[in-house]
Order: C-alpha cells, then sequence, then structure tokens
C-alpha cells in the first residue's frame, strides 16, 4: 500500500489550521425590546450596512429597538376576484338583461350546446 496517504483525518471534513490565533470579526451588540418585556441583545457585525430595526421575539412577537419608531405598514391590496373584475366592467342592470337573454334563447334552442 502506498504510504503517501494521511491516515486518522477526513480529507476535506476537518481543517487542520488553529482557529485561536484567528481574530473573530467585530461585532456590536443590539439591543430588542418586545411588548411583552423580554430584553435580547444580538450581536451584529460592524461591517452590517443597515441593522433591522425590528427582530422576531423568542415570544414570536416583533421586538424593537429603542428610541426607533416603527412605520406602519402599509395594507396589502385585497386580491381581486372574478365577479370584482366582471363589476369593473358592467354593471348589475347590464349582467341582469344579458342573463335574461341567454336563459330566453336557451329556452328557444338557439344555443347549441357543444359535445
Amino acid at each position: 500500500m502506498i504510504e503517501t496517504s494521511m491516515r486518522g483525518t477526513r480529507l476535506g471534513a476537518l481543517s487542520l489550521e488553529r482557529e485561536d490565533l484567528v481574530p473573530p470579526a467585530e461585532r456590536v451588540a443590539v439591543k430588542y425590546v418586545c411588548p411583552s418585556g423580554h430584553v435580547s441583545l444580538i450581536p451584529i457585525s460592524v461591517e452590517a450596512e443597515e441593522i433591522p430595526i425590528e427582530w422576531d421575539c423568542r415570544c414570536g412577537s416583533a421586538a424593537v429597538r429603542p428610541n426607533f419608531v416603527v412605520e406602519p405598514k402599509i395594507p396589502d391590496r385585497p386580491v381581486r376576484t372574478h365577479w370584482d373584475m366582471l363589476l369593473e366592467r358592467r354593471t348589475l342592470k347590464e349582467l341582469k338583461a344579458l342573463y335574461e337573454e341567454r336563459v330566453a334563447l336557451l329556452h328557444q334552442g338557439s344555443l347549441a350546446q357543444s359535445a
């Protein structure tokens, strides 16, 4: 057997470098407080471009940084249904007249049903 293989290590999975000589990235502890009174200190990198104003608290509510006012969220537009879009094109009076016309044609047999 070839003696050039490294025994006792998993190549690619472990690094043989020492991490105690590597300085950690600079961080700042950002304080967040939720409405229930929970205080969270979140370490965030100094190089972060934007520090979030809100953070999810452990209780599930939104924790906010002290001295920051949260802007009210713009409510999403409700989903438009087919009926809503139909009412944008025609009035109820027009729809009723169209319905009665189609029912009359159906009773006369003028509307051919495709099979």
